[in-house]
């Protein structure tokens, strides 16, 4: 075990662990810390802590101090550069006709480098910018091309749950997101219902997906034949999260069918959908081959 604080650097952003080096740190105390970028000033999101060797990157950072009055005010002067640096920036793109959109700007707290961060859906040949910037703000200059969730989670937004963007609130990772879990979740595959801000499949589609998998693997499928205690029929479609299917069932075989909802409790499946198309394609091939 060794003895680490939690510290991100944006609201959002990912945690980093770093050795404390003997400090009290306390959950939301501002602190300086040394990162591959250089001196940065961050925030405490887990105050003094023992984790587990295998969770820590080596080797371990140390904190330089808690932050003082002087780096609070250094920090916020820090913002307002990075507005005057964005305004800048902006202009050169425009002079230069670079095919590019400006997202954000970032400068680490001892001026050693500015980050200008953007988008394009092409190449950018931008030397001649980075020497112009150089020039101008005299430090290291490092222009980084991000994708269209990155962008979304700096410039951050209202989702279609009328809530603000879950990356750029609380999420510091990106997750892995696909097609299934939509499916896994009976949910429209019309991609303008399923995909967020960005253009990419909302990353809430992620949250209760281990809760509809262990749901769908009681649940029988739409088409498959089902014993009930009114008989037997043909499920017509399916409630995942009340674990209740809509069935057309018959008394005897030649009465007509009537309606119902049965708990999976109460239904055996005696035919899968599965086993019926196979067994029908394998009545059509012997069929052929006659």
């Amino acid at each position: 075990m060794i003895e680490v604080v939690g510290v991100r650097f944006k609201k959002a952003g990912k945690l980093y662990y770093f050795d404390p080096d003997g400090l009290k740190i306390n959950e939301g105390n501002h602190v300086i810390v040394e990162t591959v970028r250089g001196i940065e000033y961050g925030t405490a999101i887990k105050s003094n802590t023992m984790v587990a060797d295998d969770d820590v990157v080596q080797p371990l950072k140390k904190v330089i101090r808690v932050a003082t009055k002087e780096d609070d005010e250094c920090e916020a002067e820090n913002r307002n550069k990075e507005k005057e640096a964005f305004s800048v920036c902006e202009e050169k793109i425009a002079k230069h006709g670079l095919d590019m959109k400006l997202i954000d700007v970032e400068i680490t707290f001892d001026h050693n480098k500015l980050i200008f961060y953007f988008t394009s859906d092409e190449r950018v040949d931008f030397r001649e910018l980075v020497k112009e910037l150089a020039a101008v703000f005299r430090t290291r200059i490092e222009l980084r091309q991000i994708g269209v969730r990155d962008e979304a989670k700096m410039m951050n937004g209202i989702g279609i749950c009328g809530r603000p963007l879950c990356c750029a609130t609380f999420l510091g990772d990106f997750q892995p997101v696909s097609i299934k879990m939509a499916k896994e979740q009976s949910l429209s595959l019309n991609p303008t219902k399923i995909s967020g801000i960005c253009g990419r499949l909302m990353c809430c589609l992620k949250y209760e997906e281990d809760v509809y998998e262990e749901l769908n693997k009681k649940m029988p499928s739409v088409g498959d034949i089902i014993s009930t205690v009114d008989g037997t029929g043909e499920i017509l479609s399916t409630n995942v999260l009340m674990q209740v299917v809509k069935a057309a069932v018959r008394k005897k075989e030649n009465d007509p069918p009537t309606i119902d909802f049965y708990s999976v409790e109460e239904i055996t499946v005696i035919k899968s959908k599965k086993q019926r198309q196979k067994k029908e394609e394998s009545a059509k091939n012997k069929d052929v081959v006659e």
